[in-house]
């Protein structure tokens, strides 16, 4: 063995150990290597995943998203704060607009987050979108395989709130919870039904400021609600009131995060979610090889490589079928 691959290979036993002992250092450079996009790095990356994957799978997954000023992050601190308190391990992946330019994240996350940032039971780490569609970044699921291998119990995914980041974050976590701004005469023509039918809970932000309102607006969304059909259909989504910056309403939050879980699993249908957002992780996965190795390289045309994905997609399909 070269002295390159002995290297390498030092490495990947330092990270698999720092990751499994919940080093954060380590845990934020494991991140790093699954988010770089150079061959080297996926292949040392891929094999870290192999190592740890026996050790994932225990966490709450949770998806946050709202639009922008809706309060988010204040909330994410807030619930993360008090989940940490109870003696859970809470990490947070906020997924951040990138500059075009470097791919870098142009917000700060660990500012606007800093009580979080600091406490020995969380770690919070920002990730440039990148360009990916939806503007989640292209390595999330990797990164939340890796917090739980180092023993979070809890991770948050926090969405930028624009575009079709909330479907491609749905499809990645347990639970979907849509943040809401008090006021929804006006803010309810402006909500997308798409992103109702995707949410497990509703929160209306911001209740402190003036309850009533926050109250009106909870049951102008549940009614809205009605002409939806939720993501599972044993769940009625919850519309709860909620404040981040008082607290009030978190513990009901938490209850309802909880509940959507037992709910599931009570119908075997836990595990069930689960495994198909493995499989479409895996087709997420193919396609962006398919983008960026023959289509990038001018290779093959973007419409001859959706030709192939789906060939091989109903060939897939026909072959489950035939084998059901």
């Amino acid at each position: 063995m070269s002295k390159v691959a002995d290297a390498k290979c030092a490495e990947l036993d330092r990270l698999e150990a720092g990751v499994r002992r919940g080093d954060r250092t380590l845990l934020a450079r494991a991140i790093t290597l699954v988010e770089s996009r150079r061959p080297e790095d996926r292949t040392m990356a891929r094999a870290l995943l192999d190592r740890l994957l026996p050790a994932t799978g225990g966490a709450h997954r949770i998806g946050v998203t709202g639009a922008p000023g809706v309060g988010k992050s204040t909330l994410i601190e807030a619930l993360g704060t008090k989940l940490t308190g109870a003696g859970h391990r809470v990490a947070v992946l906020a997924i951040d607009p990138s500059s075009k330019r470097s791919g870098g994240s142009i917000l700060g996350d660990k500012t606007r987050m800093e009580r979080l940032a600091s406490d020995p039971g969380a770690f919070i780490r920002p990730s440039p979108a990148a360009g990916v569609l939806g503007g989640v970044a292209r390595a999330t699921r990797e990164s939340m395989l890796l917090a739980e291998a180092a023993g979070f119990d809890v991770v948050i995914v926090e969405t930028v709130g624009t575009g079709q980041s909330e479907t491609v974050v749905a499809d990645m976590v347990d639970v979907f919870l849509v943040l809401l701004q008090p006021g929804a005469g006006d803010d309810l023509q402006g909500i997308k039904k798409g992103v109702l039918e995707l949410a497990d809970i509703l929160a209306v932000n911001k209740a402190d400021q003036d309850p009533a309102r926050a109250r009106r607006s909870a049951r102008d969304y549940k009614a809205a609600l009605r002409i939806v059909t939720p993501a599972d259909a044993i769940w009625r989504p919850p519309v709860l009131t909620v404040s981040a910056r008082t607290g009030d309403g978190l513990d009901a939050l938490w209850e309802a995060i909880l509940g959507h879980r037992k709910t599931l699993e009570a119908q075997g249908l836990f595990a069930e979610k689960r495994r198909a957002q493995q499989v479409k992780w895996m087709w997420a996965l193919v396609e962006a090889g398919v983008v960026e190795r023959e289509v990038a390289a001018g290779a093959r045309s973007p419409a001859a490589a959706a030709d192939v994905l789906l060939e091989a997609f109903f060939l897939t399909a026909a072959g489950e079928e035939g084998a059901g």
